[in-house]
């Protein structure tokens, strides 16, 4: 398991003491499984769930990225993530992500088309 810490300090001297207290209802693999099923349903079946990391924000999440595969190319590229609290279950996207997560897909799947369709 991975945590990443936002908003470190860039430069200069700190002091960094963690103590988390949570709970956890929702393990990785269940927040895997909770985007893969909303972006396979919601935004595209060439959409899939990678390898969670726990991010400690207000609230404590594990952030999926979500990633694009192809037919004979298997996966391609990551094209966003959707966070999912690893209290409630719940995850956290907006339409404009959605929008952007499939701008991001169909940029990657154009590239693989010309990239197939030049090849002699």
């Amino acid at each position: 398991m991975e945590a990443v810490f936002e908003q470190v300090p860039q430069s200069g001297q700190f002091q960094f003491t963690l103590q988390v207290s949570a709970t956890m209802n929702f393990s990785a693999l269940a927040a895997q499984r909770i985007v893969s099923r909303f972006v396979a349903d919601e935004v595209s079946y060439l959409l899939r769930a990678g390898k969670p990391t726990l991010v400690i924000t207000e609230p404590i999440v594990w952030r999926v990225p979500v990633v694009l595969a192809l037919p004979h190319y298997g996966t391609v590229a990551e094209v966003g993530h959707i966070d999912v609290n690893v209290n409630t279950g719940a995850h956290s996207i907006t339409p404009e992500e959605i929008v952007q997560m499939r701008q991001n897909a169909d940029d990657q799947a154009t590239h693989y088309s010309i990239v197939t369709s030049s090849t002699p």
